[in-house]
C-alpha cells in the first residue's frame, strides 16, 4: 500500500513552520492567485448557508494565517453580504514578521484591504465593510455602474476602481491589483467569481479544507461555472488535526 509522503499532523508543527508550508513565491512581479475555501465530505461548501458553519479550529487558524500572509483579500458582492464582511483583523508583528522574511504579509503590519468585485457597484455605504476596518475597501467595479452608487461608496471611504467598461474581468481584476502593487492576492469567494477566475485560468493554488461533516441539503459547491473544465493541480501538501479536518494546498501544474 503506498502512502502519502506529505501528510503532516497539524498539532506536531510550529507557527512559524505552518507559515513556512503556505509562504507565497519569492520576488512575484504578477499576481499570484491563491483561493481559500472549506468544504463538508459530501461536497457542500455552506452549511446554514454560511461557510462558517462548517469551520473547525484548524480551518480557522489556517483562515487567519493565509489572511496575513495575503497583500489582499478578494470577494464577490454576493459572498461579502451573505457573510457580513468587515475589515481583516490581523497581528502587526506577524504581518511585519512575514514580510522581512519576504513570505507576505506588509512593512507597517497593516491588515490587508478588502477588494469587494461588483459590476454595477450594489454594496451599501453602511455595510461592515465600510465601517468596521482599520484600511479602506476596494470596490472594483466598471464604467457602467451607476455613478452615484460608486460616489456613495467613495464618500463612506471605499477606493473605487473602474476595471472595466460593463464587466469586471478575470484579468482585468488582476490588471486593476497588480498596477497597486497587490501581487499576493487571496480569494475567499464566493463561487460564481471562483469559476470565472478557475474558467480564465488565473488561479494559481487553492488551500481546501474539509470539514469531518455530511451535512446533505441542497448547498453549492465551492465553484460555479457556466461551462465544465477540467484542470490538472499537484498536491503539495495534506495537514490532518486530531478532529478528522483535512487542509489540503493544490498548486496549479
Amino acid at each position: 500500500m503506498q502512502r502519502s509522503h506529505n501528510a503532516i499532523q497539524l498539532t506536531g508543527l510550529s507557527p512559524d513552520d505552518l507559515a513556512q508550508l503556505y509562504a507565497f513565491p519569492p520576488r512575484l512581479d504578477v499576481p499570484w492567485v491563491r483561493a481559500n475555501f472549506v468544504s463538508s465530505i459530501d461536497g457542500a461548501a455552506t452549511s446554514g448557508n454560511l461557510s462558517e458553519g462548517l469551520g473547525t479550529p484548524a480551518d480557522k487558524m489556517v483562515f487567519l494565517l493565509l489572511r496575513e500572509l495575503a497583500d489582499v483579500i478578494v470577494v464577490g458582492a454576493g459572498t461579502a453580504r451573505a457573510e457580513n464582511y468587515g475589515g481583516a483583523r490581523t497581528d502587526p508583528g506577524r504581518r511585519r514578521a512575514f514580510h522581512e522574511r519576504g513570505i507576505g504579509g506588509h512593512p507597517d503590519g497593516a491588515p490587508p484591504p478588502i477588494a469587494v468585485v461588483t459590476a454595477s457597484a450594489v454594496l451599501e455605504p453602511d455595510a461592515r465593510l465600510l465601517t468596521d476596518t482599520r484600511v479602506p475597501p476596494l470596490i472594483i467595479t466598471t464604467a457602467a455602474a451607476p455613478a452615484d452608487r460608486k460616489r456613495r461608496l467613495a464618500d463612506a471611504g471605499a477606493e473605487v476602481i473602474e476595471a472595466g467598461d460593463i464587466a469586471v474581468t478575470p484579468h482585468g481584476l488582476l490588471r486593476a491589483l497588480g498596477e497597486r502593487g497587490l501581487l499576493r492576492v487571496l480569494t475567499e469567494g464566493g463561487p460564481q467569481l471562483f469559476g470565472e477566475l478557475l474558467a480564465a485560468d488565473v488561479v494559481d493554488e487553492l488551500c481546501l479544507t474539509t470539514a469531518p461533516l455530511l451535512v446533505g441539503g441542497t448547498a453549492r459547491r465551492i465553484s460555479l461555472s457556466a461551462h465544465e473544465f477540467r484542470t490538472r493541480m499537484t498536491r503539495t501538501h495534506v495537514l490532518l488535526d486530531d478532529d478528522g479536518t483535512m487542509l489540503t494546498r493544490w498548486a496549479r501544474r
